[in-house]
């Protein structure tokens, strides 16, 4: 249905979570860069539970092997830099949505890479830093899933 793609997600309860997620709505899961943990890790285990076979996880070295994997798809940015806010687009199946690591997010230049309209925020109280990974990545694939009416789910 969608891409969901982590770049160098540092933390493997958050990625465990997400596994979990993509499962359960159908998305594919794409781990870009180096990790902050082993796939083999107990606590990504835990958190996942024994959802890793039934989820479509696939890892890529860098960013350009994974864009070079889907070259026609559109790139959404979740940022706390973003100009709209993530329910404000219309999302398309196959669309990618791009999160960056939990303690660094998004390198310069590749956030600077995309055009400042895909670069998607969520609304929150002043003055706070950023919500948790697997709950912003939940948050942003459900709105995407619910404008198609939930395909395939029940």
């Amino acid at each position: 249905m969608f891409n969901i793609a982590l770049y160098e997600p540092r933390i493997p309860q958050n990625t465990g979570n997400i596994i979990r997620l993509v499962a359960n709505n159908g998305c594919h899961l794409h781990l870009i860069g180096s990790l902050g943990f082993d796939l083999k890790e107990k606590s990504l285990r835990r958190s996942g539970l024994d959802y890793q076979d039934l989820a479509n996880v696939t890892q890529h070295s860098d960013y350009n092997h994974f864009i070079k994997t889907l070259p026609k798809q559109q790139v959404w940015v979740i940022t706390t830099k973003g100009t709209r806010h993530y329910n404000q687009v219309a999302y398309q199946p196959g669309d990618i949505l791009l999160f960056g690591s939990e303690t660094s997010g998004l390198p310069t230049e590749l956030q600077q890479s995309i055009p400042a309209e895909q670069q998607l925020r969520i609304p929150m109280q002043a003055n706070n830093r950023s919500i948790n990974l697997s709950n912003t990545v939940a948050l942003v694939s459900y709105e995407a899933w619910r404008q198609h009416n939930f395909l395939g789910g029940e």
